[in-house]
């Protein structure tokens, strides 16, 4: 038989056991890979659905824009032209991947929404046929 670990103020069991024991652990003791659950049904405001790919695209845009004025200052100014000519390409590749990962993963999330929605009608009918 295991003996429970001693918490530090000398009591017999940990917090951790005190929790486990009583039940109160705030939150399901599987933590899901997925960001929502199928079984929650709460509207999200547009904002909470695609926050994400709208900075991802906004920070996209302003890094692809300053490699476009990096790389023209490269053209105009004749002092530290190869540090420009360096820098502006390597700034405009990585805001063009950036703009273009945020636009991808805008219909991705649509489809995924449709998807969700469909799934959430096919299991309401489920339930009204089979629990009479």
């Amino acid at each position: 038989m295991e003996i429970p670990p001693r918490s530090p103020d000398g009591s017999e069991k940990s917090p951790q056991s005190k929790e486990l024991i009583t039940g109160n652990l705030g939150s399901t003791p599987c933590i899901s890979s997925r960001s929502e659950s199928v079984w929650t049904s709460a509207s999200r405001s547009k904002w909470d659905i695609y926050h994400k790919p709208v900075i991802v695209v906004s920070v996209g845009a302003a890094v692809f824009l300053f490699g476009v004025v990096i790389t023209s200052l490269s053209c105009f100014l004749p002092q530290n032209k190869k540090v420009y000519k360096m820098c502006g390409p390597a700034f405009l590749s990585l805001g063009l991947m950036l703009l273009v990962c945020g636009l991808v993963w805008i219909p991705i999330i649509r489809k995924k929404q449709k998807q969700r929605q469909k799934s959430q009608f096919l299991q309401s009918l489920k339930s009204f046929f089979f629990n009479r």
